[in-house]
């Protein structure tokens, strides 16, 4: 059971990385902090973190494959309408599973073989159109202050909510929009000041080469399409993450929406979802974000073993993207009215407490 309490903290937040928000997380102790983590004693983790290439290879095999057949028949069939069920499935191929490779990868826990790991990930993060500098340490930063306001950079709702943005979120455009702005500016040379909080300055060169091998591999591709007076060169280099985003942001959301922040407590701020076999292959495991959290550094093939040992002390698995949704909506329409309201995940008997007082909170959360 979920219920909904009050924050402490009410009006609008600053999400800036320097802001006053940054300030007061810091003051408050929550920067960099110790979070609680479930007990696995050393043997289980030794074999839940043990490296393999035969998983991912396996599983990089056929995306690559599906990768060819549908953007074989989107070419056979173009410009037929006949083209357009191939594309965008190689549209969700290409705007969404991307994601969560370029996720894994920048973890550097797919593969066990370090190159491998950045091979996909390099791919993975020219197509989701996120620099692979700039956004590995940006997603390092969100799993050190995971949803602390003012300092986590991947905070995907905030709340009040911007109604427009996140329903625009599902094409990809405002994702997109950013994305080829930041492009721009790394080529052009520059480091916008919120990004050198967390980008080492001895990377910064490689953000700026990562931009301009973007930019001139986009540009390629759009003087093909002149060349040849047709879309297709672009309907398959750079739009697709546009009318493919659609399932990485439904399920993206899923992660932390609805739930507290500034707790240290993955409990509280993540969710679990059990989610069908086809989503669970394009999200890579994903789904089993309080485990992943908690232990970055397992794998994702062994993200369903590492949930099986630790759920005892962890909220029961919404039980599907749907009840997903329904649980969160209403969360979001009362924040956007202007009420400062989180869920609360009630944990099982037999978990350890939740400890407001040991993580930041200084209100106790009690169900409306």
């Amino acid at each position: 059971m979920t219920t909904m309490a009050p924050t402490a903290n009410y009006g609008h937040r600053d999400y800036g990385l320097i802001g006053r928000e940054a300030d007061a997380a810091v003051k408050a102790g929550l920067k960099s902090a110790e979070w609680y983590h479930t007990d696995v004693s050393r043997k289980d983790m030794k074999e839940l973190m043990k490296r393999s290439d035969q998983p991912a290879i396996r599983d990089t095999i056929i995306w690559i494959g599906a990768f060819v057949v549908f953007a074989g028949l989107a070419i056979w069939l173009w410009p037929s309408w006949w083209a357009v069920p191939p594309l965008l499935a190689y549209g969700v191929l290409y705007g969404s599973s991307t994601d969560s490779r370029w996720h894994e990868c920048g973890h550097g826990t797919a593969f066990k073989t370090a190159w491998m790991n950045d091979a996909v990930y390099q791919i993975s993060s020219f197509m989701i159109m996120r620099n692979p500098t700039r956004w590995r340490w940006s997603h390092t930063r969100h799993h050190t202050d995971t949803y602390i306001v003012g300092l986590d950079p991947e905070i995907a709702v905030m709340r009040p909510p911007a109604a427009l943005r996140t329903a625009l979120a599902y094409t990809g455009i405002l994702d997109a929009w950013d994305a080829m702005k930041s492009m721009v500016i790394y080529t052009l040379g520059a480091i916008p000041a919120g990004e050198k909080t967390f980008i080492p300055e001895m990377e910064w060169p490689k953000a700026i080469a990562a931009a301009r091998i973007w930019f001139a591999i986009y540009a390629a591709a759009m003087i093909l399409a002149v060349y040849l007076g047709s879309w297709l060169p672009i309907a398959l280099v750079g739009t697709p993450r546009l009318y493919g985003a659609w399932h990485h942001v439904m399920t993206g959301l899923m992660q932390h929406g609805g739930l507290a922040d500034n707790v240290l407590d993955h409990r509280m701020n993540s969710r679990t979802v059990l989610i069908n076999p086809i989503s669970r292959f394009i999200y890579w495991n994903m789904n089993y974000h309080v485990e992943h959290h908690m232990f970055p550094m397992v794998p994702y093939h062994a993200l369903p073993k590492l949930h099986a040992l630790i759920k005892n002390d962890l909220p029961a698995p919404t039980p599907s993207i749907w009840a997903c949704y329904k649980e969160m909506l209403p969360v979001w329409v009362r924040q956007f009215r202007g009420e400062d309201v989180y869920l609360v995940r009630e944990l099982p008997a037999t978990a350890k407490p939740h400890r407001p007082d040991l993580h930041g909170q200084t209100q106790a959360v009690a169900a409306e």
